[in-house]
């Protein structure tokens, strides 16, 4: 049987998923990546429950340090982005660059045929699916993964549901106690509170500034560019406003909002660029999700000198550059690209 290395942070889902690879006869080792250098006991908490797991299953497992490639191509732009403007979605990042990227390299370095990991998805080795249980569904995130990596990846969570892989887990015997007894895995895995936290660190955001209306015009202030997101309504000031209005673009260069009422966020074409793609086809009809949770559109997409321009059959609200718009065929990605301009 062929050899599977398990991508195992210590939680349900990637325990599950060498539970079942095990009970399914393939050769299984786990490995935990060391993305942090944290001193808090977080990476000891999680490779006790990898202890506990892999001695259950008997089988071995690795702990991959790869905190300074995790600093440079995840952390690092995550908060740039924001001292940017930009809204960053740095596990789209992690997943290329990273989780099949360095943990992939590190799986065939050790004769495996496969990498699994407890992403709620499916792959047929051409291109990514998404998940039965839609609310845990994960291959937003997934779409920047290179295309030559599809045929190695394998995810056994793709058919269940989450209720589903907690009775799988009880069958760990008094291991899932342990294992239940973890929250759930956090969206961004360096964030413990709000991302203003983490990019306090590294810069001054509490800048008081001016809110312009979409003339240029005076009409508030705020605490500092780099708390709002487009779309945001709260956390600025409109003098005499009577209505809601939302932030729809930043400017880092001199501390400025622009905000506007709902209808200025409007948006119906989006340009992306950095495209992954996974068909050969330039110019075609799909549904487009521009944030993850977000519904799909309709929409064109017509691909030149590697920018995707995409006509919205309906009109989107609140787009934000810096974020991932995905190309869906009914359930199958077909691609993906970083939004960098949006127009009504």
């Amino acid at each position: 049987m062929k050899k599977v290395m398990v991508g195992m942070s210590g939680g349900i889902d990637s325990s599950v998923t060498a539970y079942m690879l095990k009970k399914q006869g393939y050769e299984v080792e786990g490995v935990y990546l060391k993305l942090h250098n944290r001193t808090d006991g977080y990476h000891e908490s999680n490779i006790k429950h990898i202890q506990n797991v892999t001695n259950f299953l008997g089988i071995k497992y690795h702990v991959l340090d790869i905190a300074d490639d995790f600093t440079k191509e995840v952390y690092d732009y995550f908060v740039n982005s924001y001292l940017e403007g930009t809204t960053p979605n740095p596990c789209v990042k992690c997943n290329r660059q990273i989780k099949f990227g360095k943990m992939l390299e590190f799986a065939k370095e050790h004769k495996a045929s496969y990498l699994a990991t407890g992403h709620y998805a499916k792959t047929d080795g051409e291109f990514i699916y998404e998940a039965e249980d839609k609310s845990k569904d994960q291959s937003y995130f997934l779409s920047q993964v290179e295309k030559e990596a599809l045929p190695y990846m394998m995810f056994p969570m793709s058919n269940y549901k989450k209720e589903d892989i907690v009775k799988l887990g009880e069958k760990l015997d008094n291991v899932y106690k342990k294992i239940a007894q973890k929250n759930e895995s956090q969206e961004i895995c360096f964030v413990d509170t709000v991302y203003t936290d983490v990019v306090k660190r590294h810069a001054n955001i509490d800048i008081p500034g001016k809110v312009l209306d979409e003339k240029g015009n005076e009409i508030g202030t705020h605490k500092g560019y780099m708390h709002y997101t487009i779309g945001k309504r709260r956390g600025f000031r409109v003098h005499g406003a009577q209505e809601p209005h939302f932030v729809k673009s930043l400017n880092p260069k001199n501390n400025t909002i622009v905000v506007g009422k709902k209808e200025s966020l409007e948006v119906n074409s989006v340009e992306a660029n950095n495209l992954n793609m996974y068909i050969d086809t330039t110019n075609f009809k799909c549904g487009v999700k521009l944030r993850y949770r977000s519904v799909l559109l309709p929409c064109e997409v017509t691909i030149k000198n590697d920018i995707a321009h995409i006509k919205l059959d309906k009109s989107a609200f609140g787009v934000a550059a810096g974020q991932l718009a995905v190309f869906y065929l009914d359930e199958k990605v077909i691609g993906s690209g970083w939004i960098t301009k949006t127009s009504k």
